[in-house]
């Protein structure tokens, strides 16, 4: 596996941790009435990588589902990372 996507790989792993942990502490806060995470964060976790994380939570906790901007960047961070996969597979051929 060529270095470029074993760090790629590597980074996905993180902040996808990252990422599900960040929407995760969202909810409870969403639940607490305590200060939440701006959006802003929260979706450039998703261009960041962290789609896998926030669809995790998305749909496991059920938070953010009844927003659809969440829907809409999440669907085009998604399309862009498996874009960028696709790149780096073909890339190895």
């Amino acid at each position: 596996m060529p270095a470029l996507m074993a760090t790629y790989l590597i980074w996905l792993l993180i902040i996808n941790l990252i990422t599900a942990t960040a929407y995760a502490r969202d909810k409870r806060a969403a639940r607490r009435s305590a200060r939440r995470i701006p959006e802003r964060t929260l979706f450039s976790l998703n261009l960041a990588g962290g789609v896998i994380g926030a669809w995790l939570i998305f749909f496991g906790m059920r938070h953010k589902t009844r927003h659809a901007s969440f829907w809409a960047v999440q669907a085009a961070c998604t399309a862009l990372h498996l874009g960028l996969m696709g790149v780096l597979v073909v890339g190895m051929v």
